[in-house]
């Protein structure tokens, strides 16, 4: 494995540790503050990837399945970043923090919307990450160098149309609550 692959697991474990220190700073340590700084870190840890990424493929670096995973990385961290934070933040309040409501679990119609709202943040990260592949592809402009990216993209667009009918799916069959007894 590169060291663009141990870059962008560093980054990945880096984005979830500043979001875990973050809620431990607002809930157990009352530090408020603090909190919202370490949660901010998430995104520069994003911006940190992309510049790395860039600069060794600009250095000539011949195109890697983990630099491909850096640019769906980054989409996805862009298009759900916010939601996986309120999501994690909703989750350490109450598991953790013992403070604030259940998480809400959702069912039928409910849970088909949701899910497809989801979908649709799915088709923004896919945007974004596809856009970073596209250009990075312009720019380097050697189909040998590149072939990774556009291999990671075509999965990509298999796992998106896949992740579409699952959100159909949910229309049609909806998930139903538990037999409460």
């Amino acid at each position: 494995m590169n060291w663009i692959a141990w870059f962008i697991i560093a980054f990945e474990i880096g984005f979830w540790v500043f979001i875990i220190a973050g809620l431990f700073a607002r809930y157990v340590f009352k530090q408020q503050k603090l909190g919202i700084y370490l949660l901010a870190m998430s995104p520069i840890v994003d911006l940190v990837l992309l510049i790395a990424t860039s600069f060794d493929l600009y250095r000539g670096a011949t195109a890697t399945i983990a630099h491909g995973l850096a640019a769906v990385y980054i989409g996805v961290s862009i298009a759900f970043g916010k939601s996986m934070v309120r999501w994690a933040d909703e989750r350490f309040q109450y598991y953790v923090a013992k403070t604030g409501p259940k998480p809400v679990k959702r069912y039928g119609l409910d849970y088909a919307k949701h899910y497809f709202k989801g979908w649709i943040r799915h088709v923004l990260s896919y945007m974004i990450g596809c856009g970073m592949i596209g250009i990075i592809d312009w720019l380097i402009d050697d189909i040998e160098r590149t072939a990774a990216l556009v291999q990671i993209a075509k999965v990509w667009t298999i796992v998106l149309i896949v992740d579409f009918l699952i959100s159909i799916s949910y229309f049609i069959f909806p998930r139903k609550k538990p037999e409460e007894g």
